[in-house]
């Protein structure tokens, strides 16, 4: 009998210890939680809505929406439940990242086969409304998400070109379908290092753009890509820093030469104003006087003609100081 009160006491204390005491948890305000029965997780009716991905990545990535316990507690649960914590704060993470190996910079080679070293960090969190992909769709959602960053990154960056890159030898005076001449300089062709250093906010934003999915993938949403550092080989920034200076001062050179000639060209227009302005202002009276004489021949004939002829010589003759007259021989 004393032993079966021993089994029945250790049997108590046992399912105290391991069901009991295990079977109340809580979940804190920057965390979300998802329960699973044997190994599965308890499902919605619906599946996660999948936007911006292809046939084929649609049906891939067609993960079930699962219940997720918010923050609060303490939630009861059974034995043969296991509880899945993950953290939703908004985190921060170097782009060189990898757990795998230690690395100072990640490499990239760019359009015109310079091999730079780039750096930053992604913000990112975990998206609530997939945690299924997050917590079940891959071993190691982070690491795939890192992954897929640096082959975005290094494509942009083997096939970047810089957009504002044209206007340095941009013509507006060419009409449409007029070709530039064939020595116009070739600063449109940049460096690449250059280009990207110049325009990482572009680039930043693009690998947003091309993040997004990784909602749907990976159940972790992109916050922010900030490439904060493009560096190339110290021999080749050297040789980046002598193209730079060549390159500003021939657009320089340019931008003065075009400034130079616009002024040519408004000075001259107004030089032909002025003197378009005095010829006619030159010839307004003689237009005048033709259009009176005409009007007075035309209503008192010749002879009313010669009378004003002759009155209007008057006050001619009486600023005159000497008349000569010829006779005819």
């Amino acid at each position: 009998m004393s032993y079966l009160i021993a089994f029945i006491l250790g049997f108590a204390v046992y399912f105290f210890f391991r069901v009991m005491a295990t079977a109340f948890y809580t979940v804190r305000p920057d965390q979300r939680a998802v329960i699973t029965s044997f190994g599965r997780a308890q499902r919605l009716p619906n599946n996660v809505a999948v936007e911006g991905m292809g046939d084929e990545e649609d049906d891939r990535y067609h993960y079930p929406a699962v219940r997720v316990i918010g923050p609060g507690g303490p939630y009861f649960k059974w034995p043969w439940q296991k509880v899945h914590k993950v953290s939703i704060a908004t985190e921060a993470v170097d782009i060189v990242w990898d757990p795998t190996k230690t690395q100072s910079t990640i490499e990239a080679v760019t359009k015109d086969n310079l091999t730079t070293g780039v750096n930053g960090q992604l913000r990112y969190r975990v998206s609530e409304s997939n945690l299924y992909a997050f917590l079940f769709g891959v071993d190691s959602p982070l690491e795939h998400i890192m992954g897929y960053f640096v082959s975005v990154l290094r494509e942009r960056i083997a096939n970047f070109v810089d957009p504002k890159g044209a206007s340095l030898v941009q013509n507006p005076e060419l009409e449409e379908g007029e070709e530039p001449a064939e020595n116009a300089p070739e600063l449109s062709e940049g460096v690449s290092i250059n280009d990207l250093r110049k325009n990482l906010p572009l680039l930043n934003q693009y690998m947003e753009e091309q993040c997004r999915c990784t909602t749907f993938r990976y159940g972790v949403e992109l916050d922010a890509a900030l490439i904060t550092e493009i560096d190339p080989p110290t021999e080749v920034d050297r040789a980046l820093s002598a193209i730079n200076s060549t390159r500003n001062q021939v657009a320089a050179d340019i931008s003065t030469a075009r400034a130079d000639a616009e002024q040519q060209i408004t000075m001259s227009a107004r030089a032909v104003e002025i003197a378009t302005n005095n010829a006619q202002a030159e010839v307004a009276p003689l237009r005048q006087l033709a259009n009176t004489l005409k009007s007075v021949k035309n209503e008192g004939g010749s002879s009313a003609l010669k009378a004003y002829v002759r009155n209007m010589k008057v006050p001619l003759l009486g600023r005159t100081r000497r008349i000569l007259k010829s006779t005819p021989k």
